[in-house]
């Protein structure tokens, strides 16, 4: 008698960050699921090391890693290049630029983006830092404002080139903030004839009364002790109220003060994916202030067990007294968590709940300085420094990535040089007035 060969379970993965890699990779050797993983990106970013490459540190390459190969071992594996446009929990498909996709369960893991509280329009002046295409930008600007300070004689325009504004003083702006002081006070400090880069500004705005307010009080002192160490001024308690153009609207206990910065750079507040409200008018989900997604217990909708929402789009709130964190660590175990459930929902096997497992958080200001919060212990300076860097190793993607940015930093680290400072794309830069030199004038003579 002839067994039915029963057709594979379809898993949809919408997103190819932290979350939808993960939960991809947990498929790999899964009986009789077929898995389909849908980007509109061909390559999965490395997104905690993004500011090194707007700050020359690294290459874009050494971060990124292209999705269909770190998959390609997975026969059960697909990798779709293409954007997901709607979401029919009905007929379980989804929607594509071109086409559709039926599914059997849905994973969505289409992260957040920077969010400017209504002010979108600050974008174009102030960049937030999500994408390889912001990194580069934002490098662009940075090394853009030493070149234009180089050529302008007018102190005034001079100041505001080597004016740094960084809003939002979490691990990203906090990053960004050492970085380029670094970049200013060290490893540029010899490069230029006509400036003194070393005079650079670097102001970090931050709207709670410390840097890091997820931290420990303890951890965000040592924190700006260092970062003021290294030359950056701590703005607390300030919110920026307008961005024009190089002048930034500050206001701080009822007084405003105006800066003139030609760079500035937003991190502070995010807003989730757009899918965030697709569930919501398809499925009826849930949705918090910044537009992400309440989940059960499980990760699944509450409306639709088949759907599951992870990552940064991910409001889960079943742990502890605030949301997880819109952060690496938990979007990889969610990712992997969930693969795992569904998995086990095939085999008739019981699931338990979700639960993070918080492994601690660190967070770099500069060479040899960092902070680590592992929970049992809490430290700063050059021990957690080599914890960081171990920990971020460890995590990237690729070994050839690997061996990349380990030979990257230790080559740095030896000559504080940053070989990624280029300047790419369109040349933005506004015209200054420049000294031209006194040459003296030649009488011609004629030669007999």
């Amino acid at each position: 008698m002839t067994q039915t060969k029963t057709a594979p379970h379809r898993v949809v993965i919408i997103g190819g960050g932290f979350g939808g890699l993960y939960a991809a990779k947990a498929f790999a050797k899964a009986p009789n699921i077929d898995v389909t993983l849908i980007d509109k990106r061909n390559f999965h970013l490395f997104q905690p090391l993004l500011y090194q490459v707007a700050t020359g540190s690294l290459s874009p390459g050494e971060i990124s890693s292209p999705l269909r190969m770190v998959l390609r071992n997975q026969k059960n594996t697909h990798v779709l290049l293409d954007e997901v446009r709607d979401i029919d929990p009905a007929t379980k498909t989804v929607t594509l630029t071109e086409g559709s996709i039926a599914y059997d369960s849905l994973i969505v893991a289409t992260g957040a983006s920077h969010f400017y509280f209504g002010n979108d329009h600050w974008q174009e002046d102030a960049p937030g830092l999500k994408t390889i295409e912001d990194a580069i930008d934002i490098r662009r600007r940075i090394f853009e404002a030493f070149e234009a300070a180089e050529k302008s004689d007018d102190p005034v325009q001079r100041e505001a080139w080597l004016t740094f504004a960084i809003v939002g003083a979490g691990p990203t702006g906090v990053e960004m903030a050492g970085a380029i002081a670094e970049l200013a006070h060290k490893t540029l400090k010899h490069d230029f004839s006509n400036i003194d880069t070393t005079q650079a500004k670097i102001l970090l705005i931050e709207g709670m009364d410390r840097v890091l307010p997820p931290y420990a009080p303890d951890l965000s002192a040592k924190a700006q002790e260092s970062l003021e160490k290294l030359g950056v001024t701590i703005q607390p308690k300030s919110f920026v109220t307008n961005i024009d153009g190089d002048n930034l609207t500050i206001r701080c206990n009822d007084e405003e003060i105006h800066v003139n910065a030609k760079t500035t750079i937003w991190a502070a507040g995010i807003r989730a994916s757009k899918l965030g409200r697709v569930l919501a008018d398809r499925a009826g989900a849930e949705l918090d202030r910044a537009g992400r997604v309440i989940v059960s217990p499980r990760l699944s909708l509450p409306t639709n067990d088949d759907i599951y929402v992870v990552g940064d789009l991910a409001h889960f709130a079943h742990q502890g007294s605030r949301p997880l964190p819109g952060v690496a660590p938990v979007a990889m175990q969610e990712g992997q968590y969930v693969a795992t459930a569904i998995q086990k929902q095939l085999q008739g096997q019981e699931i338990a709940d979700f639960t993070y497992v918080d492994f601690g958080s660190l967070a770099v200001i500069g060479q040899n300085e960092a902070v680590a919060d592992l929970g049992f212990v809490r430290f700063s300076g050059f021990l957690a420094w080599i914890i960081w860097i171990v920990a971020h190793i460890y995590y990237l993607i690729e070994f050839d990535n690997k061996l990349l940015v380990m030979v990257q930093w230790g080559w740095s680290y030896l000559t504080r040089g940053r070989g990624a400072r280029l300047i790419t794309g369109e040349a933005s830069l506004v015209p200054v007035k420049v000294k031209t030199p006194v040459t003296e004038k030649v009488e011609e003579k004629s030669v007999a």
